[in-house]
């Protein structure tokens, strides 16, 4: 009988000792999670390059009259050439993977038409790339210190302020960031 837990639908804080600068100060959604694997979206870090528009005309969808406000988000290093857009579980399609009561995530251009058209999740966030992790390795960089593991919800998922998500996150477990080390040890 298999102890592993699985922290789907949690959210992975970056420590001090993540010794990665693409994930410093990151918060990441964990999307899936098991003996196989892991994979997550960045929360809080934009793409400042692309907006909604600029991507919708680039998949030949109608951008007029879009929503220039909805952010583009760096999901994560892998696969950056790909979209997925994580959302309110109130939109379901055949191709949707429902990651718990509140959150579901959709990888095809029809959920971009929808959100385009208005008919689409009441909440939502669109990322480029994903974060991925072998067997093991979430677990291993866990136990090295390089993540913390804090129960999700919408408002740090999907709220609008990116640059406080990372210290919002931290104080959700009572943990102020100004005491943080970068060193690991045992007791």
């Amino acid at each position: 009988m298999s102890d592993f837990q699985s922290l789907t639908g949690q959210l992975l804080v970056a420590m001090p000792a993540i010794g990665d600068p693409r994930f410093e100060r990151t918060v990441i959604y964990l999307c899936a999670h098991g003996p196989e694997g892991a994979m997550g979206l960045v929360v809080n870090r934009l793409l400042d390059n692309l907006t909604f528009p600029d991507l919708l005309r680039q998949l030949n969808i109608d951008a007029d009259g879009i929503d220039d406000r909805i952010e583009v988000h760096f999901g994560g290093p892998v696969d950056s050439g790909r979209g997925f857009v994580l959302h309110s579980a109130d939109f379901q399609q055949d191709s949707t993977m429902v990651v718990d009561d509140e959150i579901a995530l959709t990888a095809t251009v029809d959920i971009l038409r929808a959100i385009a058209d208005g008919r689409g999740p009441f909440r939502s966030m669109l990322a480029l790339g994903y974060a991925g992790w072998g067997p093991g390795q979430l677990d291993g960089e866990i136990l090295a210190n390089g993540w913390l593991s804090v129960p999700a919800d919408s408002d740090l998922v999907f709220g609008p302020d990116q640059d406080s998500k990372w210290e919002r996150a931290m104080a959700k477990v009572g943990i102020d960031p100004l005491l943080l080390s970068g060193d690991a040890g045992h007791a």
